[in-house]
């Protein structure tokens, strides 16, 4: 069977959404803001935050159903809520 054209192209969207992901991600590690992410990309900072968590989001849904547990995602994402927010205030200068 011969590939469509858009299936190349749908391959190379996904393959940049896994690099602009992989290097938010470095930016954030290296201390940029999400106002700096933002307007590196063009985009809000809640436009950036979105586009960023939604894999998150989509990885903490798979992780809940793969376990089979009795935790929901909505509380699968509010312990990673959490988490990132104690992670955040042991950063914090005294």
């Amino acid at each position: 069977m011969r590939q469509s054209a858009a299936a190349p192209a749908k391959r190379t969207a996904a393959e940049f959404d896994d690099l602009r992901r992989a290097k938010m991600a470095e930016a954030r590690s290296a201390g940029a803001s999400w106002d700096a992410v933002g307007e590196a990309l063009g985009v809000t900072r809640q436009s950036a935050w979105a586009l960023y968590s939604a894999d998150t989001r989509a990885r903490l849904a798979a992780a809940v159903a793969a376990a089979d547990s009795d935790v929901s995602e909505d509380e699968a994402l509010g312990i990673a809520v959490e988490e990132v927010r104690a992670v955040r205030r042991a950063r914090r200068p005294r």
